[in-house]
């Protein structure tokens, strides 16, 4: 192998490692930042404003304060440095008036203690910047043992110097060795911008308002129910979203109300035919070959009706609330009442918010497909705080696994399916799943603990 291929199977081998960093470090960061939109948003407008300022404190901190605090120090001490070389230089100004008097003048209270009066070291405060500044200067302009106390008086800094025969007490004006508009400044930047971002938060909540309602609308949609008082607001590009959603949501209502009226057309030509057979029927007298027509005209009948039943769908129905218990004991009755025995059981609040005629036509569809291959059925019902769950279990022959989403296809009739009766169109389960679906939710088929089929019906609530 060449030194370029080696060279590029190093690149290659880094890329990839690279690239699984970079995607392990993106999924951790997904893990870390909040779902909701409010939440990113806050963020976006938070966390710069955070960072912005805490630079500018700390540059502000490190190079304004400090640098202040250092000169105010140092011309503090500058100034005991002096008082002290007085002292030492005119030793006949015995009652030390003179020094007192030019110690007045430099704003500093200046006495005299024994030479024993030292104080002990005492902690230093740990984030105390003028006593770090001040000990600095003390120890490099004077050089001689000394004690300072920044602390107990809140606008005085006591000093203590020792000299040759004597302590020197010195009072300063906290003010004249510490820059104190510091605080000031970072009082007004955290408070001027919690005002800013409270009112920006304010300002961000009403502009995700009309998103959230453009949510809802569209997953009250989705579960067939109706958006009350929903109309564009709020920014221009979420009012062309609730426009384009309004003007989508009325072109499939329109379609549906076409395809009905369409079909409703139809229906009503093909039974004046169907009339017309019957009469005929009836007219020409009795005979098996009769018998087999009315049959034929009958199995007609109710095969159109399917075909409407399944092309209305439950257009026009009004979503309310719905008993569920009570529409699964009515099942449970139709049920028994055709000689099967059946079982019912309800787990929740009964009470669900759907279109009551479609979905217990959806639900019959079902109860129906299990009666005619099965003698015992299962109904057992469940709600929790996001859907409504109801599945149908029976003992018949049930469903090969590789046609369950077949059958749920318009006009299918499979050789040995179970939804294949004397007269049956095919459209009982694509009629139950185009229900369910119009409700937001779906039906699946499987095995069932009985040893047939299991239907369960999932709507969110």
């Amino acid at each position: 192998m060449s030194t370029l291929d080696t060279g590029l199977t190093l690149i290659k081998n880094a890329s990839q490692r690279v690239s699984k960093a970079n995607g392990w470090m993106g999924n951790a960061f997904k893990s870390w930042m909040p779902t909701g939109l409010y939440a990113r948003a806050l963020l976006i407008m938070i966390v710069p404003m955070v960072i912005l300022q805490t630079v500018v404190a700390f540059v502000f901190m490190e190079r304004h304060w400090n640098t202040v605090t250092r000169r105010l120090s140092a011309a503090v001490v500058s100034d005991i440095a002096a008082l002290i070389d007085v002292y030492k230089s005119y030793p006949q100004d015995k009652d030390r008036a003179q020094l007192r008097r030019i110690a007045q003048k430099l704003q500093l209270v200046v006495d005299f203690l024994p030479a024993g009066d030292m104080p002990p070291p005492g902690p230093k405060p740990f984030f105390s910047l003028l006593d770090q500044t001040l000990s600095v200067q003390l120890g490099r302009q004077i050089s001689r043992p000394f004690w300072i106390d920044t602390v107990g008086k809140s606008n005085l800094v006591e000093i203590r110097v020792q000299l040759d025969d004597s302590v020197m007490r010195i009072f300063a004006q906290r003010s004249a060795a510490y820059a104190s508009n510091s605080e000031i400044f970072i009082f007004w930047m955290v408070g001027t911008s919690s005002i800013l971002l409270i009112v920006a938060v304010l300002f961000l909540r009403n502009q995700i308002k009309p998103i959230l309602r453009l949510a809802d609308a569209a997953e009250s949609f989705g579960k067939g129910r109706e958006a009350p008082n929903f109309r564009p607001r709020g920014a221009r590009e979420v009012r062309r979203a609730a426009q384009a959603f309004i003007e989508m949501k009325a072109r499939v209502e329109r379609s549906i109300e076409q395809r009905t009226a369409m079909l409703a057309g139809v229906s009503h030509d093909l039974r004046t035919i169907l009339t017309r057979f019957k009469l005929e029927l009836a007219l020409i007298g009795e005979g098996p070959e009769i018998d087999a027509m009315r049959k034929d005209v009958d199995e007609m009948s109710m095969m159109l009706e399917d075909y409407l039943a399944f092309a209305r769908g439950d257009s026009g129905e009004v979503a309310q609330p719905t008993d569920m218990a009570m529409a699964l004991e009515e099942l449970r009755s139709d049920a028994e009442r055709h000689g099967h025995t059946a079982t019912v059981a309800f787990h929740g609040l009964p009470v669900v918010t759907v279109k009551p005629a479609s979905f217990k036509r959806c639900l019959a569809n079902l109860v129906s497909n299990a009666a005619r291959h099965a003698n015992t059925i299962s109904i057992t019902g469940q709600r929790d705080h996001r859907y409504l769950n109801i599945t149908i279990d029976d003992d018949g022959p049930g469903i090969p696994a590789d046609m369950r989403e077949e059958v749920f296809k318009p006009f299918l009739r499979l050789d040995d399916a179970r939804n294949q009766d004397e007269g049956g169109s095919g459209l009982g389960l694509a009629i139950a799943r185009d229900i369910a679906r119009s409700h937001g939710g779906d039906i699946m088929l499987g095995e069932s603990p009985m040893g047939g089929l299991r239907a369960a019906v999932r709507v969110p609530v």
